[in-house]
């Protein structure tokens, strides 16, 4: 009968432990996706408001792509995204500049070797300007899922 009485009061006590443990975790949980949506929601400010500068033609279109396809690909969901598929245009102009040096790294090369990089840049976002204007039209006001 003692035993039994033990028994039931360890029962007891381990069963409010792991309710405790279970509150914990589920605030826990809570707090992690509270700050994964801050931190999607500052992001999405930023891709808004370089989306409304290539839209007004305030941001060159490489640069655009290079920053935005950065951002796109740093937004958590439960379910990953491919943006590629909804922004092909971008992508593309992303791929195909990634590799040309920018800021300090120009510097080391030849007046003529840059002439030629920003040209065949320029094509780049010639070609894809109509496609990657209406993309960033659609970004100037994306919104999350589940909003």
């Amino acid at each position: 009968m003692m035993a039994a009485l033990v028994g039931g009061v360890i029962i007891v006590g381990l069963a409010v432990y792991a309710g405790k443990l279970l509150a914990r975790l589920k605030q826990q949980t809570q707090r992690q996706q509270q700050a994964v949506t801050q931190r999607n929601e500052r992001i999405l400010d930023s891709i808004r408001t370089i989306a409304m500068a290539m839209r007004e033609d305030q941001c060159n279109l490489s640069e655009g792509a290079i920053r935005l396809t950065n951002l796109l690909n740093a937004l958590q969901f439960a379910q990953p995204k491919e943006f590629a598929d909804e922004y092909p245009g971008l992508y593309d102009l992303y791929e195909r500049v990634r590799e040309m040096p920018t800021h300090d790294a120009r510097k080391q090369y030849k007046r003529n070797e840059i002439m030629r990089m920003d040209l065949q840049r320029a094509g780049f976002e010639q070609e894809l300007e109509a496609q990657i204007k209406i993309e960033v039209t659609r970004l100037a006001s994306l919104e999350l899922p589940g909003r």
